[in-house]
């Protein structure tokens, strides 16, 4: 039988949070991806970059697996009620419930992390709590039957994990080698852990308004599931 995996587009998706478990996706046994949104119009991503969805909402089958990546544009999606509407009728039935990055506060506004242990990225960690989650900060979180990965890069991570939960470890070590998924970066500064506090504190006043924008959002989601 077809394993159907979902991936949410919405405007200010950020790309990657997508194609990176996108191209693990692809390579599951019997894997039909579905790229998901409201309409089949051109979404853009963060940056520019024009992305199709070939199913929406009301066409997508019961998903296996569905996936909420993160971007800019979770702000409005939180407390976008169409969205979460689908999010919850989906999750009801799929063996998977996914996210990458900021897409775990998409999750949690849909009422799914409540009790639950999750990822996100660094700079909205904190955010989990207003949805009853608990942040745990590790690249991939498997709490029960959902899967959270923590920053962009994370999606590949998470992914290789579900691969190996659904189907065994060799399919998953088969589609990391053919990838040939090696990560080895050339610093150290990928992570708030490792890197040097003032490169933190600046990428961190860079990101005010957006993260000021974003709290406030998940203050309003948070109301609402109250």
């Amino acid at each position: 039988m077809p394993f159907h995996i979902g991936l949410l587009l919405f405007p200010d998706i950020t790309q990657l949070d997508m194609t990176g478990p996108y191209e693990v996706f692809i390579k599951f046994p019997d894997a039909k991806v579905h790229l998901v949104w409201k309409t089949r119009e051109p979404v853009t991503a963060g940056g520019g970059m024009q992305i199709v969805p070939n199913m929406t909402f009301a066409e997508c089958p019961q998903l296996d697996l569905i996936c909420v990546p993160g971007g800019a544009g979770v702000n409005s999606l939180m407390n976008d009620v169409e969205t979460l509407d689908f999010i919850r009728r989906q999750a009801k039935g799929a063996r998977y419930v996914t996210s990458v990055c900021t897409g775990a506060l998409v999750l949690g506004a849909a009422g799914l992390l409540k009790g639950k242990r999750a990822a996100t990225h660094w700079m909205s960690r904190e955010m989990l709590a207003s949805f009853g989650a608990t942040h745990v900060t590790e690249r991939v979180v498997v709490h029960g039957n959902v899967v959270t990965g923590g920053g962009v890069t994370a999606g590949i991570d998470f992914a290789l994990v579900v691969a190996a939960e659904a189907f065994g470890r060799d399919v998953a070590e088969a589609i990391q080698l053919g990838i040939e998924y090696h990560p080895h970066p050339p610093f150290t500064a990928g992570s708030p852990e490792s890197a040097a506090p003032d490169l933190v504190a600046k990428v961190r006043a860079g990101a005010a308004k957006r993260q000021a924008e974003r709290q406030a959002a998940v203050d309003a989601a948070a109301a609402r599931l109250r």
